[in-house]
């Protein structure tokens, strides 16, 4: 989404490497369980207000992954509460981008 076809900076969205400078995060696919603790510091990392964005049926739900030992049934709705799901198995960039412009308020 950051290339020149879609072109998420001239709606004003841009991603950033450090979580301190970020507005949220986008969690694109599986939680293993040896990522679990580092997306959860990731997210504490975050300054409020925050917001937590879900892609994919992986990040979702487990997708093909679920109910497996290793990994987690997507994002911990526990420990961080999710703001906006986007489904798909990927899915479009353009269903990304309006989920995205839509949840600010731009369309």
């Amino acid at each position: 989404l950051g290339t020149v076809g879609w072109d998420l900076g001239r709606f004003g969205i841009s991603f950033v490497a450090s979580p301190r400078h970020a507005d949220g995060i986008l969690v694109t696919g599986p939680v293993p369980e040896n990522m679990h603790l580092a997306l959860l510091k990731t997210w504490e990392a975050v300054p409020a207000p925050k917001v937590c964005i879900v892609v994919g049926s992986c990040a979702i739900s487990g997708g093909p992954f679920a109910g497996h030992a290793a990994v987690h049934d997507g994002v911990p709705r526990d420990a961080i509460p999710v703001d906006l799901f986007i489904p798909g198995c990927p899915p479009h960039p353009l269903t990304i981008l309006e989920a995205l412009l839509t949840f600010s308020g731009r369309i």
